[in-house]
């Protein structure tokens, strides 16, 4: 059992288990982009942990950088899409590779993909560490996935409840 704030969470996807679907994640990654080099787009604030065990893993030369939107509030999603920090880097032509720490809704997937795919890229690959089927209202589609799993509010391994739990390096669900 794990509080944070006011909620109690029970374990849900254990470190050994993360570190193993990363492990498998990055060799597909460093198998199909071979001979290329794709920029990677990390979401914050949520994907930060995973983008860093992820990147530490693919053995390809690449480029990183970060975006951060924003569609929470305390555990709801407002349905509205915020971009706090965009791309810097010149995407045009370019392959990308974007790392998400989980799609639930698809809002905010659907919303980057509109702004990267402006911007000319040759090809745009997702990730995402964590997928929510049940909660998806627009359809994304997913080129890399760590875990599906049922629609329950997660903490931990980056994901926050209302800024606090992203440090706990396991996944927890809502009890």
């Amino acid at each position: 059992m794990m509080k944070v704030k006011d909620k109690e969470f029970t374990p849900f996807i254990s470190a050994e288990e993360l570190d193993e679907r990363i492990n498998c994640i990055a060799k597909d990654i460093s198998k199909d982009y071979r001979g290329r080099n794709p920029l990677v787009l990390g979401v914050l604030n949520g994907a930060f942990m995973f983008v860093s065990d992820l990147m530490k893993k693919v053995d390809i030369p690449l480029q990183m950088s970060f975006i951060k939107i924003s569609s929470y509030q305390a555990m709801n999603s407002t349905g509205k899409v915020r971009e706090l920090i965009g791309v810097s880097e010149e995407i045009k032509g370019r392959e990308v590779i974007v790392v998400e720490d989980i799609v639930d809704t698809g809002v905010s997937m659907t919303h980057l993909l509109e702004t990267i795919s402006e911007k000319g890229p040759a090809s745009i690959s997702v990730v995402s560490l964590l997928f929510k089927p049940a909660a998806l209202k627009k359809p994304v589609m997913l080129d890399y996935v760590g875990f599906e799993i049922p629609d329950k509010f997660v903490v931990g391994y980056g994901l926050d409840y209302d800024g606090f739990g992203r440090n706990l390096k396991e996944i927890y669900q809502l009890k």
